[in-house]
């Protein structure tokens, strides 16, 4: 078709029809326009236009990061207090005057040490009585016994005499009481607090002299819900919080656990030990615990802005050969930034972070790479320059 159009025009041209002598001179402009037009047939489809490729739908771009693997730990938190692991308020069994005190206030006292003295010489003069009477029916009850023998004097007499002897023997070991007594003695070593009495002092029987508490290890007494009562056990790590240095956790563990639930509150007593390097906490402080009750090395975490909301249900937007897919996901622990999924997803799989309120089902997406920090970026143009 082409071609018979070419033939045409050539002889319309050059082979037509005769023309006049002034017409067989053909022009400069008309020799360029058949050269071009004898191109345009030499060269099929030179005139016409190609077809364009059909380029596919660009996806919407969002940002996606990978599903990780990562530790978390399932915590429980709580108020509880801090108590001295040993504590006790020296006061005197017996009434007496206070004769000298042997401690420092704020002093650290050991085991057994001797802390106040009350006045003894009455009780001393008691002790001294007693004792010579335990010699004297102790020499009676050894006459009677040889006597006995000799037939002399009765079973009855000699039975007098040995329980004579025994009666005196209990009575001097009274007045060793009483005047061990009148000596108070730490029962355990400690740190003394802020005296209470002076020398000189008549103090009754259980008047407060001083308190004296062991600091070196602290009590911690902490309540938690009914509900975590199946996931307690000893030994298992707190984590203590003061206001008095904020900032700074104190490791501890849990050793017991109170065997009743408390019918008013629904919630179970736990007791733990925390180290007291320093002798920094005291006993009554205010304490905020962090109970772990257990932890996954191998939990699956996804970023938290990933996390899709939806009448009580969660989703993420899953990329999957360039298209974003609604999958819903079950929750677990959290932790800074991100949360645990324990249901829904795989370790590897890209889910959207930033782009998901314009995202729907199927829809095509465009991950768009996360540009490097300025400091990483200039932290690898240094080791290339290296």
């Amino acid at each position: 078709m082409q071609s018979a159009e070419c033939n045409e025009v050539f002889s319309f041209h050059l082979g037509g029809p005769s023309r006049g002598a002034g017409m067989q001179r053909i022009s400069t402009i008309e020799r360029r326009l058949i050269a071009a037009m004898a191109l345009c047939c030499l060269v099929p489809g030179a005139g016409a236009q190609a077809p364009q490729p059909k380029s596919k739908p660009a996806g919407l771009p969002v940002k996606a990061a990978p599903v990780a693997i990562g530790t978390v730990t399932q915590d429980v938190t709580a108020v509880g207090t801090l108590l001295a692991d040993e504590s006790v308020v020296i006061r005197p069994e017996v009434a007496g005057r206070l004769a000298a005190i042997h401690f420092n206030e704020g002093q650290v006292v050991a085991s057994g040490a001797r802390l106040v003295s009350l006045d003894a010489a009455e009780v001393q003069a008691q002790l001294a009585a007693s004792r010579a009477d335990e010699r004297l029916t102790e020499q009676r009850a050894d006459r009677a016994s040889e006597l006995f023998k000799k037939n002399f004097i009765s079973q009855q007499a000699l039975d007098d005499a040995r329980e004579a002897y025994k009666k005196a023997a209990a009575q001097r070991q009274e007045n060793e009481a009483r005047v061990a007594k009148t000596e108070i003695r730490a029962p355990f070593a400690g740190t003394v607090g802020l005296r209470q009495v002076s020398a000189g002092a008549y103090l009754k029987a259980g008047e407060d002299i001083v308190r004296l508490d062991k600091i070196d290890v602290m009590k911690l007494d902490f309540r938690v819900p009914e509900g975590y009562l199946g996931k307690l056990r000893r030994d298992q790590p707190v984590a203590v919080r003061v206001d008095a240095f904020p900032g700074e956790p104190f490791p501890g563990r849990v050793y017991a656990v109170e065997t009743a639930v408390d019918e008013r509150t629904r919630t179970v007593q736990l007791r733990g030990r925390v180290e007291n390097k320093g002798a920094r906490l005291r006993p009554g402080m205010f304490a905020r615990v962090t109970l772990e009750l257990g932890s996954n090395d191998k939990a699956l975490l996804v970023p938290e802005q990933a996390i899709v909301p939806r009448v009580g249900r969660n989703f993420v937007f899953r990329v999957f050969e360039g298209r974003a897919v609604l999958t819903e996901v079950a929750l677990g622990s959290r932790r800074p930034g991100q949360v645990e999924v324990v249901k829904g997803l795989k370790a590897g799989e890209l889910v959207v972070t930033d782009g998901q309120l314009k995202l729907q089902d199927g829809m095509p997406v465009a991950v768009v790479p996360e540009k490097p920090s300025p400091t990483a970026a200039t932290a690898r143009q240094d080791q290339k320059s290296k």
